[in-house]
């Protein structure tokens, strides 16, 4: 990868780079509070309409080690605008559905086309910033567009869906996604000329994409099929089938989709573990909040949109707080930190879910669970990261972000079906899902689990002066930069 020459060129490539990562995230939470008015226009049940959101991120968490490979393979920058480019595409055809299949299938599009976005998107930071302070600062610029992007997502979705109708949420991503593919071709450094034979893993991105899509869809059908019915165990056992080939081609292929060596690496290891519960906790909490807001408080979209404002703003500045953090402290405290501020914040986020409560009644729980969930986003990318050779960024982040985006399809899946269970047995109309909120919270204790695995180390690399090392002119991976500290 070629280096920008100035200071300033760096700055406007991540500023880009960030900007992505926004569209990523606000493609995952824009449409929840559309979901109303999607589903009066095009029929969808209440339970299949749980498709539009997880088409998206089943379909990304399936192709993301897939992108990650090309962006490895292909060129970062190449594999970064095809990307922007399907997003735009795939939008359009979105905004234009006029049947639930098609809208779906659009949703499965864009999912592709973040697959090979964020690897990509990482990829680049990880090799145009050296690992340590300078990495740390460009993660935690790029974490705070894309964890405040979740929730932004809610507040741009009901302006949107307020002023010109749900197809708007799909339209603006034409424009956004043109804009930032026309910018990378003057921002984003021309790919190196590639000298390896490219080879892709497509048995195993065909059988890891099969698996976690049946079994997510097992997940989501179930409560309305009945969990032994022929087509919900079918799904399982074929889920299952292909999960246990996919681990088979993974070791035998000379080429992996997901090289197994990399998970030797402890920090690659627990990084994956704790985005794939992040996703699976705190990810799935907007769609609870948007259900609370408009469907028992009865928020408009504009309304619903604006009251997502708070948790935006508690999650950015969680962000920049989880960097200076991990500089001073290193990642496995910084985790265990922001999960011990996010998951009671979460348990008092729970105890404001009533029929008879206000707005006012839940916003303790948003400042605080935001606060931690924003030092656990940016620590455990930066965590991810450490460790891992340039040539092998895009395919580690691709490892970290498929367990990012399944966690987002399984946990939401599961706190549905928990919320569904539970709600028919309280009389509060709130009620189940403030029992899915306090078993997000629960579920937030397998993070600190998974951290208490990582070794209590520091930053290795203590020169915040050296803001820029490209891969090409002499960016060290950990090993190399332990071995001339001795």
């Amino acid at each position: 990868m070629r280096a920008p020459t100035t200071t300033r060129r760096l700055g406007w490539s991540l500023a880009l780079l960030a900007f992505a990562q926004l569209i990523f995230s606000l493609d995952i939470n824009i449409v929840y509070v559309a979901l109303p008015d999607i589903g009066a226009s095009l029929g969808f049940d209440g339970q299949t309409q749980q498709w539009v959101v997880s088409a998206y991120t089943v379909f990304a968490g399936g192709f993301l080690l897939f992108g990650g490979r090309a962006a490895d393979l292909l060129g970062r920058r190449r594999i970064f605008i095809t990307a922007l480019a399907i997003y735009a595409v795939s939008s359009l055809v979105g905004g234009l559905a006029t049947e639930p299949i098609l809208l779906v299938g659009a949703r499965a599009v864009q999912g592709i086309g973040g697959a090979l976005l964020l690897p990509s998107t990482l990829a680049l930071i990880g090799n145009l910033f050296a690992e340590g302070p300078a990495r740390n600062r460009a993660l935690a610029i790029w974490g705070g567009a894309g964890a405040s992007g979740l929730t932004l997502g809610a507040l741009l979705g009901g302006v949107l869906t307020q002023a010109f109708g749900w197809p708007a949420v799909f339209y603006v991503n034409v424009l956004l996604a043109g804009v930032a593919a026309i910018a990378a071709f003057v921002l984003i450094p021309k790919d190196d000329p590639q000298h390896e034979s490219r080879k892709f893993d497509f048995p195993g991105a065909l059988t890891v994409t099969v698996a976690a899509t049946l079994f997510v869809y097992a997940l989501v059908q179930g409560p309305s099929d009945g969990w032994g019915s022929t087509t919900i165990v079918a799904a399982l056992v074929i889920a299952v089938l292909s999960a246990v080939a996919f681990v088979v081609i993974e070791t035998r292929s000379a080429d992996p989709l997901m090289p197994p060596k990399l998970l030797g690496n402890r920090n690659v290891a627990v990084g994956v573990l704790v985005t794939f519960i992040y996703m699976g906790t705190f990810g799935a909490l907007p769609y609870f909040l948007t259900v609370l807001l408009q469907n028992v408080h009865q928020f408009s979209a504009l309304e619903t949109g604006l009251a997502f404002l708070v948790p935006s703003i508690a999650i950015a500045t969680g962000t920049q707080v989880g960097e200076r953090l991990v500089n001073r402290l290193g990642g496995r405290t910084t985790l265990l930190i922001g999960f011990a501020i996010g998951l009671p914040g979460t348990v008092v986020l729970a105890l404001g879910f009533s029929e008879g409560s206000s707005y006012a009644a839940i916003v303790p729980g948003l400042i605080i669970s935001g606060f931690g969930q924003g030092i656990v986003w940016t620590a455990m990318w930066i965590v991810a990261a450490t460790g891992v050779a340039p040539s092998q960024q895009g395919v580690s982040n691709g490892l970290a972000s498929t367990a990012l985006n399944i966690g987002n399809a399984i946990g939401l899946a599961v706190l549905v079906a928990i919320s569904a269970a539970s709600g028919s047995h309280i009389a509060d109309a709130a009620g189940g899902d403030r029992i899915a909120v306090f078993a997000a919270a629960a579920l937030m204790l397998l993070g600190v689990v998974a951290v208490a695995l990582l070794r209590p180390t520091k930053n290795v690399n203590a020169d915040p002066a050296d803001p820029v090392r490209s891969e090409n002119n002499g960016a060290l991976s950990s090993a190399d930069e332990l071995s001339t500290r001795h």
